[in-house]
């Protein structure tokens, strides 16, 4: 497969992704973060088990083989990043949000560099920084002075930690076992991602109100369980498969972007001149990163 169709597949699944930060924000006051996390997760195994449960039955001895890496990769990528995305969103504001969640294309480079002997190639570094400058620009809304105003609460750590863990996720997919398909994998760390939340949501720890089903909540539920659960994590783990997760990383970027335009078009937000300024830059700095020959980890 050439690594065009790794890039539709990675720009595929920020799109999807900026549909979910989107969603997050504007039911953030209607469903509470791990009820959130829960049902995404429930209703996306119920979607994908008949397509996926034959590959789990193949390719169950790769899966009792490498169960402890699947578990880590299950408290990571299921339980872990929109868990803390969701969490985050009930406390900052959608700007911190976004300019903490550009940091994870240089998260994924920095920890890359643990491994002995990993060059960072210039060019990958300067796309990096290009792209970077686009989402600030996109996020401080051409205003550069607006940093300065900028304030840290409890939400900016579960977006930090969670922008830590999908680096250390996007990485870890590099030790994919050989022989296990896509969607035994996503299928196997659903299942498990799953068992670690419903803890979390029968007992209520953190004290949540019930869940209030209306067509609103409804369709926001079925969006983030069947387009930026199921079709997001198929088409970034196997883009992350072809290209490296230091390339995929850049894409990323993209979200500040689709995001937007999806803000403008079903919130009728307006549309300025930093919006352009800083899609642009965001494109530069990914074709940039794309033309570097290095290797990504």
């Amino acid at each position: 497969m050439s690594k065009n169709w790794a890039y539709l597949m990675l720009s595929g699944s920020a799109l999807f992704w900026s549909g979910n930060f989107v969603l997050g924000r504007a039911i953030a006051t209607d469903i509470e973060p791990i009820t959130l996390a829960y049902w995404r997760w429930l209703i996306a195994l119920c979607l994908f088990l008949p397509f996926g449960l034959k590959y789990v039955y193949e390719e169950w001895l790769i899966i009792r083989t490498h169960l402890r890496y699947l578990l880590l990769m299950s408290v990571l990528g299921v339980s872990g990043f929109n868990t803390f995305v969701y969490l985050g969103l009930q406390e900052t504001t959608a700007t911190n949000a976004l300019l903490i969640n550009s940091f994870i294309p240089i998260l994924i480079i920095l920890l890359s560099r643990i491994k002995p002997g990993v060059p960072i190639n210039r060019l990958k570094m300067l796309g990096i920084m290009v792209s970077s400058i686009g989402v600030v620009t996109l996020v401080v809304q051409g205003r550069w002075t607006n940093l300065l105003t900028l304030s840290f609460n409890r939400g900016d750590l579960w977006i930090l930690g969670a922008a830590l863990v999908w680096a250390v996720y996007s990485i870890g997919l590099r030790w994919r076992p050989l022989g296990l398909s896509s969607q035994a994998f996503l299928l196997i760390t659903m299942i498990i991602g799953l068992i670690i939340l419903a803890p979390f949501y029968w007992l209520n720890p953190f004290d949540e109100a019930p869940l209030v089903l209306n067509i609103s909540n409804s369709l926001a539920i079925f969006y983030v369980a069947a387009f930026a659960s199921v079709g997001a994590f198929l088409l970034w783990n196997q883009g992350v498969r072809l290209v490296g997760a230091a390339t995929a990383g850049q894409f990323i970027h993209l979200m500040p972007v689709l995001g937007t335009l999806m803000a403008i078009v079903l919130l009728e937000e307006q549309l300025y001149g930093f919006h352009l300024i800083g899609a642009v830059a965001i494109a530069a700095g990914i074709l940039l990163s794309l033309k570097s020959n290095s290797t990504d980890y």
